[in-house]
C-alpha cells in the first residue's frame, strides 16, 4: 500500500488516489518546472492512508450513525453531528507503519532543502477541484509546521476537517456522499511569504469572462487575508495576446490599502500543536502606498498563469480557464505556484446566450462599493453579526455581514444578494457569489452601520466596477440575446465606450470594434486631476497641491501618474476588442469642464460660449496647453508602442480649420506620434461644416472621418444643444444635416477614406440608420445598449437593398 506520494509520481489523473490539491502540484511539478514554472517539492498522504486511518480505528460505524440520519437544513444539527465526527476522528491513532512513511518523506524532504524547513499542510478532497465544483476553503491548512510531532497532529487535524459543518453541507449540495469523499493531505515546502506577498490569480476576468487577460491579487503576508476579505489588495490585468506578442506590461492596476499583513507568532501553544500560529500586524504608509510586487514579478506571475492554463487546456482537449495561487519567498526572493484548480463559474456557462441585467429607474442610492458579478437582486436585509445567528436567516433575503467564510455557507446559498464590509474581488464572499450566481458587493467598509435589518433594498451590480445598493425594490430587467441568431452586417457596427470598468462585461458583443473611445471619462474618474496642474504642481494652492500628492503617491511622480493611468484606461478598452480597430478620441472638454478638474481653476478661462471656444485641436499646440496634450500623446505612445495595442487609432476633435489640422499632425509628431510609423491612423472628427466643406483638403491630412451628429447639427442648425430653451429646434433628421452628412460620406468616399458616424441619432432613431447604410457609410458606433437591435434592423436594411 503506498501511504505516500510524491509530486515527481502524481498527475493531474490521480485525484481518486491524492485529492485535487495534490494532483494538481503533481500535475504542474512534473510539466512546467521544465518550463521555469516555479512548484515547490513536496509529497502527498494518499486517500489509501485516510482510509487506513479509519479502518484501524473503527471508525466508521460512528460516522455512519452521526451521517446517514442528518437532517441537513437542520443547522443546529448539522453542528451537532459535525462536532461529533471531527471528535471520532481526532480520537483516532495514527498506525505506527503510517507514521514511520510519513516522517520518512519529511526526513527526505528536509535533505533537499535544508534542516531548517518548515512545511505547509493542506487537506487535499478526492472529489475536489472538480469543473463543477470547488471544494476550496472546505477543510483546513496548517503552515509553518516544522517537527515531526507537528506533522503528524497537523496530518490528523487536516482528517478531522473532513467533516467541518461547511464542508459536510458542500459535499449534500454538489450530490458526494459524506463518507465517499476521503481526505488525502499535501505536504509541501513552505514559501515564507509572511516576509514577502502572496495572492491569487485567474486567467481571466473573473466578473464577466473575459477570457484574454490575466487577474492578478495580491498582498503582504500570507494570503489568509485575501481569502478572507479582510483587506483591500492590490489587482493587476495582463493583457495574454500582447504579452505572447512581447509586449511586458501591465494592462491595468488598482492600488490596494492592504491594512495589515499576516505573520506567524513565535509562541507554541503545547496544547494543540497545529493551531496556525498567525496574526496580523500594521503595515508602513509607505509599504500601502506602493504595489506589494513590481511589474517584472506581476509578468512572471502572467507568464505563469498563461502557462498552467496552455497546459491543463491542452490536457482536456477543450479551453480550461484556471483559479490559482501564488506565493513570493521572503527568502529566496522567487515566486511560487503554489495551488491550482478549474475555474468554476465561467467555465460552467454553455451557449451562445448573452443575458445582461438593466435597472429600468434608479432609486436612493444607499452605498457602492466592489460590485461582483453583473446582475441584480432585491430582497429585505437581514444583518448577520456571526455564524451564532446563521439559523434566523431566511431565503431570499439580502445577507448584511461583517465578512464571511466557508461557515457562512448554508445561508449564502440562499440569499438573493451579498454584502460585506470587509474583502476584494478574490474574497470568500465574491468567490462564493459569483459560483451561486447571486450578486454581491463587497469592502463597502460600513453595510452594517448604513443597512438596517427590514429595510427592502435592490444591489445592482449591473453598472459597472462599482455595485450599488438602492433603496427599496427597483424595477429592473433581464434581456436574453442569442448572438447565433444575429446577422453578418455589411456596414460595420462598432460601439462607443468610455469606461474602462464596463469594457471586458462589453467584450462579448457582437461589434466590429470600439468607434468612439471618449478620453475624458479616463481623465475625470481615474486621474481626476488637470493636466496643466500636475505639470505645473506649483501653480495652484497648497492644499490643492497636497490632494495632488495623495493622488499620485505611488507612481514615479505626476506626470508618470497621468500617463499610466489614462494609459491603462485606452489600454483597456482596446483590450476588449483586440484586434478589432478602437478609435481613441484626443481629450475634448470644453473650458468650463477642465476647469472643474483638481487644479483646473487656476489654467482655464472663463468662456461665455464654451461650447464653441478653446475645446478639442485649438488646445493641443497653444502655450496654455500644450504640456498636457504632451502628456495624452506620451500615454497614448505607449499604448501602441509599448503596450502593443496597434490597434487603436487616434482621432482629432473640434478641428475647425485645414491649417489647424497640419499643425496638429506636427505636434503630435513632435511627441512621438508620427503618423503611419508603427501603422498608426489618425482620423478626424467631422462634426463642423468646415469639415465637410473643405473635405478634400482635411482627407490630405487625416486617414478617416468620423461624423460627430450631435456638434454636426448644432453648428448646421445654429442651437445650443446646451440650451434648454432652444433644445425643440435640435434634430439629427432635419434634411439640412442629413445633406451635410451625405456630403461627408461621398467626400470620404472620393478620397478613399473611411467615414464613420458616432454620434446618438442612429440609437434613437431607426429611419437614421436606414439613411446612413444606404448612404453607403463604412461604419456605424453606437451605444452599447443598442448594438444587438441595431445589428439585427440593419441586417434587415441590407437584405431588403440586395
Amino acid at each position: 500500500m503506498a501511504y505516500t506520494k510524491w509530486f515527481k509520481e502524481i498527475t493531474i489523473d490521480d485525484v481518486e488516489e491524492v485529492g485535487g490539491k495534490n494532483a494538481s502540484l503533481g500535475e504542474m511539478y512534473q510539466n512546467l518546472t521544465s518550463e521555469n514554472v516555479l512548484v515547490p517539492n513536496g509529497f502527498a498522504i494518499t486517500s489509501t492512508a485516510y482510509r487506513y486511518v479509519l479502518d484501524e480505528n473503527n471508525a466508521w460505524n460512528h460516522l455512519h450513525q452521526e451521517l446517514d440520519t442528518l437532517k441537513i437544513k437542520d443547522l443546529n444539527a448539522l453542528q451537532k453531528a459535525g462536532k461529533a465526527c471531527r471528535e471520532i476522528v481526532q480520537n483516532c491513532t495514527i498506525p505506527e507503519d503510517l507514521q514511520k512513511a510519513i516522517l520518512s518523506a519529511f526526513k527526505e524532504l528536509k535533505e533537499e532543502y535544508g534542516e531548517t524547513l518548515s512545511v505547509a499542510v493542506r487537506s487535499s478532497a478526492t472529489a475536489e477541484d472538480s469543473p463543477e465544483a470547488s471544494f476550496a476553503g472546505q477543510n483546513d491548512t496548517y503552515l509553518h509546521i516544522s517537527t515531526d510531532e507537528e506533522l503528524l497532529d497537523a496530518y490528523k487535524r487536516c482528517l478531522a476537517s473532513n467533516f467541518t459543518d461547511r464542508s459536510i453541507h458542500y459535499k449534500y449540495d454538489n450530490g458526494f456522499d459524506y463518507l465517499k469523499v476521503y481526505l488525502s493531505v499535501v505536504v509541501m515546502k513552505m514559501v515564507r511569504s509572511d516576509i514577502a506577498s502572496s495572492g491569487v490569480m485567474f486567467s481571466l476576468d473573473t466578473e464577466t469572462g473575459f477570457e484574454d487577460v490575466v487577474f492578478i491579487n495580491g498582498a503582504y503576508g500570507l494570503g489568509e487575508n485575501i481569502v478572507q476579505g479582510t483587506i483591500n489588495p492590490d489587482s493587476f490585468y495582463v493583457h495574454k495576446p500582447t504579452y505572447k506578442k512581447g509586449f511586458r506590461t501591465v494592462l491595468q492596476r488598482s492600488l490596494g490599502s492592504k491594512e495589515q499583513r499576516m505573520i506567524f507568532t513565535d509562541t507554541i501553544n503545547t496544547k494543540s500543536i497545529a493551531v496556525e500560529y498567525t496574526k496580523n500586524i500594521s503595515i508602513s504608509e509607505e509599504e500601502k502606498n506602493r504595489f506589494c510586487i513590481s511589474d517584472a514579478e506581476v509578468m512572471v506571475l502572467a507568464d505563469y498563469a498563461m502557462k498552467v492554463e496552455e497546459h491543463y487546456s491542452k490536457k482536456a482537449g477543450f479551453h480550461k480557464p484556471m483559479d490559482m495561487e501564488w506565493a513570493k519567498d521572503g527568502i529566496d526572493g522567487k515566486l511560487y505556484m503554489v495551488q491550482a484548480r478549474p475555474e468554476t463559474v465561467e467555465s460552467q456557462k454553455e451557449g451562445n446566450i448573452l443575458k445582461t441585467y438593466h435597472l429600468k429607474e434608479k432609486g436612493e442610492v444607499l452605498l457602492s462599493a466592489q460590485a461582483i458579478g453583473t446582475k441584480i437582486g432585491t430582497g429585505k436585509v437581514h444583518y448577520i453579526p456571526s455564524v451564532k445567528e446563521l439559523n434566523s436567516f431566511k431565503e431570499g433575503e439580502v445577507l448584511v455581514a461583517d465578512t464571511t467564510t466557508p461557515d457562512w455557507e448554508p445561508i449564502m446559498k440562499i440569499a438573493s444578494a451579498i454584502i460585506t464590509n470587509k474583502g476584494g474581488r478574490t474574497c470568500h464572499a465574491a468567490i462564493l457569489s459569483r459560483e451561486l450566481g447571486i450578486p454581491a458587493i463587497v469592502g463597502s467598509n460600513n453595510a452594517t452601520e448604513i443597512l438596517q435589518k427590514a429595510r427592502e433594498v435592490t444591489v445592482s451590480c449591473a453598472e459597472g466596477e462599482d455595485g450599488f445598493v438602492y433603496d427599496g425594490a427597483v424595477d429592473f430587467e433581464i434581456i436574453e440575446t442569442d448572438l447565433s441568431n444575429l446577422p453578418k452586417t455589411k456596414t460595420e457596427i462598432m460601439m462607443n465606450l468610455g469606461n474602462p470598468d464596463l469594457a471586458f462585461s462589453l467584450a462579448s458583443l457582437p461589434v466590429d470594434g470600439i468607434g468612439l473611445a471618449r478620453m475624458e471619462f479616463i481623465i475625470n474618474e481615474y486621474i481626476k486631476a488637470h493636466p496643466m496642474a500636475l505639470v505645473h504642481p506649483q501653480k495652484v494652492d497648497a492644499h490643492t497641491r497636497e490632494k495632488l500628492h495623495e493622488l499620485t503617491k505611488a507612481y514615479e511622480n505626476m506626470g508618470d501618474f497621468f500617463i499610466k493611468r489614462l494609459s491603462e484606461g485606452v489600454a483597456t478598452l482596446a483590450a476588449s476588442v483586440y484586434p478589432k480597430p478602437c478609435i481613441v478620441r484626443m481629450s475634448d472638454f470644453k473650458s468650463n469642464e477642465y476647469a472643474t478638474l483638481l487644479g483646473g481653476a487656476v489654467f482655464e478661462l472663463d468662456e461665455d460660449n464654451p461650447m464653441i471656444g478653446f475645446r478639442g485641436a485649438s488646445r493641443y499646440a497653444h502655450p496654455n496647453y500644450e504640456e498636457g496634450f504632451a502628456l495624452e500623446c506620451a500615454a497614448m505612445k505607449r499604448v501602441r508602442d509599448e503596450m502593443g495595442f496597434d490597434n487603436v487609432i487616434l482621432m482629432i476633435p473640434f478641428c475647425r480649420r485645414v491649417q489647424e489640422g497640419e499643425k496638429v499632425i506636427k505636434t503630435m509628431a513632435k511627441y512621438g506620434l508620427k503618423q503611419g510609423e508603427n501603422g498608426l491612423k489618425i482620423y478626424v472628427m467631422c462634426e463642423i461644416p468646415n469639415n465637410v466643406i473643405s473635405i478634400d483638403a482635411f482627407s490630405k491630412i487625416f486617414d478617416g472621418f468620423s461624423i460627430g451628429s450631435n456638434d454636426l447639427t448644432q453648428l448646421t442648425l445654429g442651437v445650443d444643444r446646451d440650451s434648454e430653451i432652444v433644445a425643440f429646434d435640435y434634430d439629427e433628421r432635419d434634411e439640412g444635416v442629413k445633406e451635410m452628412i451625405k456630403m461627408a460620406v461621398e467626400g470620404a468616399a472620393r478620397n478613399k477614406r473611411h467615414s464613420g458616424l458616432c454620434g446618438q441619432a442612429p440609437s434613437d432613431y431607426p429611419e437614421m440608420a436606414e439613411f446612413l447604410v444606404n448612404l453607403g457609410i463604412d461604419s456605424i458606433s453606437l451605444n452599447p445598449d443598442s448594438v444587438l437591435k441595431s445589428i439585427e434592423r440593419i441586417g434587415k436594411i441590407e437584405k431588403g437593398n440586395r
